[in-house]
């Protein structure tokens, strides 16, 4: 019984270990004996060269090889800006994805921090900012020819299922990093905006504060601009209210941050998130609020519920 009670405790030891979770929302691989040659900081330093290269950025950081911390990320150190990893770390990435392009897109995705000057706050780690190093990751790794398996390899393996206050879910991580491939695939010469899909958003060129390189286009996170009117769009939020008079609620890309739009009596209020392909709706109930989940492509109305005295929300039927 001893040995079995071991044993268990041993079991769940090492599968908390597994099950360790990174600053940006990745779980840390367990320890790999197949080494890759990910041999030293001089090799990170010629790969994020690359990236810098491939989206013509000056570079405004310095990379810096730290084993045994089980991690890598980007920082602010004494006032210099630093991207930091643990070499044992990125090959048992590329081990546990069967790819060398993982740690790369690891790499890339601690770039992107950078780019969009989001370890310039100590806010931490919040669902917006690594839903835009998702992006920009995915961007700069079709630039660096990764097909776009291979530029999800990373994340298919080690994100977290499930979404947190800090970190989103992986299904709206891969949706980014997808997108921000398309939008690197869709670039071509002469095309000034960098798509010949204006529905996939632009490369991650746009307006990062603190920006030092050049300028390529959009935001390889945001959901772009489309051809058709928003009122003909499907992909579009309408949301209507039954009131004699305008009414004002608070909508939300990430469910933390609430936004004050005005719903005019008989008009829709056409809209769409920018983070997931959903959002948050919150409308005072009782003496605090009630929040409600939005769908992109669905039609809401707000009611008024003259039993409870509160606003409700219900979905239109196609």
């Amino acid at each position: 019984m001893k040995k079995l009670i071991l044993f268990f405790l041993l079991a769940f030891s090492i599968s908390a270990q597994a099950q360790k979770i990174t600053g940006c929302g990745f779980k840390v691989p367990p320890r790999s004996l197949l080494k890759t040659n990910f041999a030293s900081v001089y090799e990170a330093k010629d790969i994020l060269n690359s990236m810098l290269d491939s989206i013509k950025w000056k570079e405004n950081f310095s990379v810096r090889e730290q084993n045994g911390i089980r991690n890598a990320y980007a920082t602010i150190i004494r006032n210099a800006r630093w991207i930091i990893y643990d070499n044992d770390f990125l090959e048992d990435i590329d081990a546990y994805s069967a790819t060398k392009w993982a740690s790369i897109s690891v790499l890339a995705h601690e770039m992107g921090h950078h780019y969009y000057n989001h370890v310039v706050s100590n806010q931490g780690s919040t669902p917006p900012k690594e839903i835009e190093a998702d992006a920009f990751s995915g961007y700069v790794m079709q630039k660096l020819g990764a097909n776009l398996n291979e530029s999800l390899a990373a994340m298919n393996a080690i994100a977290s299922d499930q979404a947190s206050s800090s970190h989103p879910a992986k299904r709206d991580r891969l949706a980014a990093i997808t997108r921000g491939w398309n939008t690197a695939k869709a670039e071509v010469p002469g095309n000034t905006n960098g798509n010949s899909n204006p529905n996939q958003g632009g490369n991650p060129g746009g307006n990062p504060s603190g920006n030092q390189g050049g300028n390529s286009g959009g935001n390889p996170g945001g959901s772009g601009n489309t051809n058709l009117p928003p009122v003909d769009d499907p992909s579009w939020i309408s949301l209507t209210i039954q009131s004699t008079k305008t009414q004002t609620v608070q909508l939300s890309d990430d469910g933390k941050t609430y936004q004050p739009a005005e719903i005019k009596a008989g008009e829709a209020f056409l809209f769409r998130f920018e983070i997931y392909q959903y959002g948050w709706l919150k409308l005072p109930y009782f003496n605090g609020f009630r929040t409600f989940k939005l769908m992109h492509g669905k039609d809401y109305s707000i009611l008024w519920n003259r039993r409870t005295k509160n606003w409700t929300v219900v979905e239109v039927p196609n």
